[in-house]
């Protein structure tokens, strides 16, 4: 119980942080984890004296146990995740032209200091081998049509939009819409660009989702994508 305590604090003052420079709430995440592998080690002890002696406390033992494997679950699930997915940062639907991040005011607030680098082309066939549905989005709507329904799924899916800027009035410049998203636990912050821009008789959308600290996103920014691009399919076939 007292690893679950410092668990949550740690990610309680990593989120009130913002999620960047979170140096010290992950290392007292990192404690708990060995507090958690600690009280899991006891936990066998304890049963095994249990069994040959056949006093009584098993009940404590295997709560404890479970609060352990608890709290170990998910670092166990990101490790997995770590082993199997390729090591990105980012993800995009457009490796030979990535969406590009906006340089007005509100956007460089938005991101402070930190600009995500291009992504590195040597990378394209490490996506496409562990995410082959991430590719850029085409619909059958104006560009107009196409920017709006871009903003209400950002802000649907929980998007923090910090600028945007339509198409022109005749349709031939490209929108684009930049956003942050946060992770689940520790709220690092996320960086997303959108692009809409017609293609011929349709209007294509790219995304490009880049994490601002790890090298290893563990999938979240292709699933963002992901998420994104069933969230248009949706939007469409309703229409």
């Amino acid at each position: 119980m007292f690893a679950l305590l410092v668990a949550l604090a740690s990610i309680l003052a990593a989120r009130a942080e913002g999620g960047q420079e979170a140096l010290g709430p992950f290392a007292a995440f990192g404690a708990a984890l060995i507090l958690a592998g600690i009280a899991l080690l006891l936990a066998g002890a304890a049963a095994v004296e249990i069994w040959n002696t056949g006093r009584r406390g098993i009940a404590p033992a295997a709560t404890g146990a479970a609060l352990a494997l608890a709290l170990l679950a998910y670092p166990v699930y990101l490790a997995i995740q770590a082993e199997r997915l390729p090591r990105l940062s980012q993800a995009t639907t457009d490796y030979r032209k990535p969406p590009v991040f906006m340089i007005s005011s509100r956007a460089r607030e938005a991101r402070g200091p930190w600009t995500p680098p291009p992504p590195n082309p040597d990378d394209e066939a490490l996506q496409r081998a562990a995410w082959p549905r991430v590719a850029p989005i085409e619909v059958d709507l104006e560009p107009e049509q196409a920017y709006r329904m871009a903003l209400r799924i950002a802000k649907d899916l929980g998007w923090r939009v910090v600028d945007a800027t339509g198409p022109n009035l005749r349709g031939e410049a490209e929108a684009h819409i930049d956003a942050t998203d946060r992770t689940l636990f520790f709220g690092f912050v996320d960086d997303i660009a959108i692009r809409i821009r017609p293609q011929g008789a349709k209007t294509q959308i790219d995304l490009r989702s880049a994490s601002r600290i790890g090298a290893h996103d563990f999938g979240a920014n292709a699933r963002r994508i992901l998420k994104f691009a069933a969230a248009v399919q949706a939007s469409t076939e309703a229409r």
